[in-house]
C-alpha cells in the first residue's frame, strides 16, 4: 500500500503563515474601519494649543465646525490666541472656541482639563496632546533635570491626558486621540537628548495604544513631524556654547526647505484624523530617515556622530539654562524678518 509524504508544519511555517493571516486580517480590518469620518459638531482638546503647531490644528477643527478647547498654561496668551482664531476666520464663531488655562506637568490638571471640556462641551470626542518642551546642548552639560522636565510634559502630561479621557471614550465605543510625537522619537539627533528620550517613550505608548483599542471603537494615530517652521525656538531651553546652541537650532527650525510649514502640518494632521490614520511623519526628510533608522540604525547614529563632530557647537560654556528668547538671535536681516513673521503668526515669544 502506497503512503503519501508527510509535510510536517515546522514552527518557522506556522509562524510565517500565522503573520500573513494576521497581515491580511488586521488590513480588512483597517479598510473597514477607515470610513469617513467629519468633525462638524464635534469636541476636541488640544493641549499647548495657544500657539504653534496647536493653534494650528485648532484652526483646522474649527473650521471644520469643531467645537474646539484650547489649553495651556497662560491665560493672556489662550484669550490671545482665540481673538487670533477670530479674526483671522470669519466663519469661526466665538462659541466654538473653548480656553482652559492648566499646567500639564499636574496630574490634577490633566484630569481636570477633561473634567472641564467634557462639562462644558458636553464630551470630549478628540483629544490631541500636542503639549511639549526642548532642551537644546550637549549631553555632558544637559542637567538631569531637562529629562525628568522632557518626561512630564512629552511623555506623562500625554499619558495622564489619555487615562483621563479613557473612562468616557471606552463606555461610547468611540473616540479619537492624537499623539504628537516627533521624528526625535524615531531617529537619533544629538544635542536633543533629553527631547528624544522622551518622544521616543512617547512614540512607544501612542504605539502601544493604538494596538490596545482599536478593536474598542477609539482611533489611535501618532504623529512624527519634522522640523516646522512654528517660531517656537525662543521657548526653547538651551545649556552650553548657548549662542551658538541657539543659533543652529533657531536657523534649523525657521528656513524653508528644512523645516515645514505648520499650517501644511496641521492639515496634514487634520486630514489623518479624519482618515483614521494609525501613524503618519509630516515631511518626506523625516519619512525617509524613520525608514533608514528601521533598516539601518548603525547608519543614522553614524551620521548623528558626524553631526555632532563637524556641524554642532562644542561642549563648553555654561550649564545654567536659558530660554532662546534672552539669547541674541541670528543677525540677518532676512532672518530676523522671517523671524518676526514667525512669531507674529504663531502666537510665540520674540526671538
Amino acid at each position: 500500500m502506497s503512503t503519501r509524504p508527510t509535510r510536517y508544519l515546522t514552527p518557522a511555517v506556522l509562524t510565517t503563515s500565522g503573520a500573513l493571516l494576521t497581515a491580511a486580517l488586521a488590513s480588512s480590518r483597517l479598510r473597514k474601519q477607515k470610513q469617513n469620518w467629519t468633525a462638524t459638531g464635534k469636541a476636541v482638546v488640544i493641549t499647548g494649543s495657544s500657539r504653534g503647531l496647536g493653534l494650528n490644528l485648532a484652526e483646522e477643527f474649527a473650521l471644520a465646525g469643531a467645537r474646539v478647547v484650547l489649553a495651556a498654561r497662560n491665560g493672556s496668551e489662550l484669550e490671545r490666541a482665540k481673538e487670533m482664531l477670530l479674526s483671522r476666520r470669519a466663519s469661526i464663531q466665538s462659541d466654538q472656541i473653548v480656553t482652559i488655562s492648566c499646567d500639564l506637568k499636574v496630574p490634577e490638571d490633566c484630569k481636570r482639563l477633561i473634567e472641564e471640556a467634557t462639562h462644558r462641551c458636553g464630551r470630549v470626542d478628540v483629544l490631541i496632546n500636542n503639549a511639549g518642551t526642548i532642551h537644546v546642548g550637549p549631553i555632558e552639560q544637559l542637567p538631569i533635570e531637562s529629562y525628568r522636565d522632557a518626561m512630564e510634559i512629552d511623555y506623562f502630561a500625554m499619558v495622564q491626558t489619555v487615562y483621563a479621557v479613557l473612562p468616557q471614550m471606552l463606555r461610547r465605543g468611540e473616540g479619537k486621540i492624537v499623539n504628537i510625537t516627533s521624528i526625535g522619537g524615531k531617529i537619533p539627533v544629538p544635542h536633543l537628548a533629553s527631547y528624544v528620550g522622551s518622544k521616543f517613550a512617547a512614540v512607544g505608548f501612542s504605539e502601544t495604544l493604538h494596538a490596545e483599542l482599536r478593536s474598542k471603537g477609539i482611533q489611535v494615530t501618532t504623529v512624527c513631524p519634522g522640523l516646522m517652521r512654528t517660531g517656537s525656538y525662543p521657548n526653547a531651553i538651551v545649556v552650553g556654547n548657548r549662542q551658538w546652541e541657539y543659533r543652529w537650532f533657531s536657523l534649523s527650525a525657521s528656513i524653508p526647505g528644512i523645516a515645514h510649514s505648520a499650517q501644511g502640518a496641521a492639515r496634514k494632521i487634520f486630514e489623518a484624523t479624519c482618515q483614521g490614520r494609525a501613524e503618519i511623519t509630516v515631511g518626506y526628510d523625516a519619512y525617509l530617515a524613520a525608514r533608514m533608522h528601521g533598516l539601518v540604525p548603525e547608519f543614522t547614529q553614524y551620521a548623528g556622530s558626524l553631526a555632532n563632530e563637524f556641524i554642532l557647537p562644542e561642549a563648553g560654556g555654561s550649564q545654567t539654562p536659558t530660554r532662546g528668547h534672552n539669547l541674541r538671535a541670528p543677525g540677518s536681516k532676512m532672518w530676523r524678518s522671517l523671524s518676526e513673521r514667525l512669531t507674529r503668526t504663531h502666537n510665540q515669544p520674540s526671538a
